[in-house]
């Protein structure tokens, strides 16, 4: 089974929430969808583990809030690798009550709904909610998609979501790329799309010579990436993603939960055990992360100077 077939599916990217002895409780879903128009009704789908469920099983209501493109993708990671058992997820999160239900305002809208039916399946409960209230924040961006969210933010699903997939079976994947064959000449042009009044630069053919073709890459051919020449590394504190880096890159997200650098710590002292010092003299090897400033080989008696620190591979 190709698991890219899921990947193709449309989803949005969503908040639901409901209350559980009077505190707000919380979970990412990308699960949603309008049943009927009158009465309106939506359906949602919550993992049985989610603490979110058991809030829904006993007030009966839970609210959607619809991020958008606009939103903080923090958001994603807060609400969807942690859970309201542990942590307060609406701390330093704006929301407010609607009919009694937690509403985020930073969203593009919001529905408050009363469950009416649900349906087990054997990991997730799909709610059958009427829809009591709806309310409309700032249209500034268009919705959130689970594309976009994958695409853009390279975010993934928690272990929890209905469209999870075990990131080991994702990083196996073949890529995919496009290429445009020269039906001509075999001349072929890597990328998407031809630009405009592009003509071959073997034989000078234009564009309705050319034929598309899908060409897969197994990860072992793609290069890795550079590793931190110090052995740093950098631990997304919501999701455990680490980044093997002297310094995150600007703007840098989180590619497990989205998050943003400010929820990375820097690890030294890991990074720290995955350094030694190689004599270039006669090959004595140093395990550690910093060599004395005035060591002298065991072995040989050299200075410090003559000393080359290298990554444990």
């Amino acid at each position: 089974m190709d698991i890219r077939f899921f990947f193709n599916m449309s989803y949005g990217v969503y908040i639901v929430t409901s209350m559980a002895d009077g505190q707000p409780v919380g979970c990412t879903a990308n699960s949603a969808m309008q049943i009927t128009a009158e009465p309106a009704t939506i359906a949602v789908s919550i993992n049985h583990d989610n603490y979110t469920h058991q809030a829904i099983e006993q007030s009966g209501m839970f609210a959607l809030s619809i991020l958008s493109e606009a939103s903080d993708p923090s958001l994603i990671g807060g609400f969807g690798f942690r859970s309201s058992r542990d942590v307060d997820k609406f701390q330093n999160v704006a929301w407010h009550q609607e009919q009694g239900m937690p509403v985020l305002e930073d969203a593009m809208s919001w529905g408050v709904c009363r469950v009416i039916n649900k349906m087990e399946t054997e990991t997730h409960t799909v709610y059958l909610g009427e829809v009591v209230d709806t309310g409309i924040f700032a249209q500034t961006a268009p919705a959130m998609t689970y594309d976009y969210y994958h695409k853009v933010i390279k975010g993934s699903s928690p272990k929890t979501a209905p469209t999870y997939i075990a990131p080991e079976a994702v990083a196996a994947l073949p890529i995919t790329k496009s290429q445009w064959v020269c039906t001509v000449c075999g001349y072929v042009y890597e990328g998407d799309q031809l630009p405009a009044g592009f003509t071959c630069p073997l034989c000078g053919v234009g564009v309705e010579f050319f034929e598309k073709h899908s060409i897969d890459l197994n990860v072992e051919d793609i290069p890795d990436k550079p590793r931190s020449t110090s052995g740093i590394s950098w631990l997304c504190t919501v999701c455990g993603y680490v980044y093997e880096g002297d310094e995150l890159p600007e703007g840098f997200t989180c590619p497990l939960c989205g998050v943003g650098t400010e929820f990375f710590n820097k690890q030294q002292a890991a990074a720290d055990a995955n350094i030694e010092w190689v004599c270039e003299v006669c090959g004595y090897v140093y395990d550690g992360g910093t060599l004395p400033a005035d060591y002298t080989c065991p072995l040989c008696g050299v200075g410090a100077d003559q000393f080359k620190k290298q990554y444990k591979n």
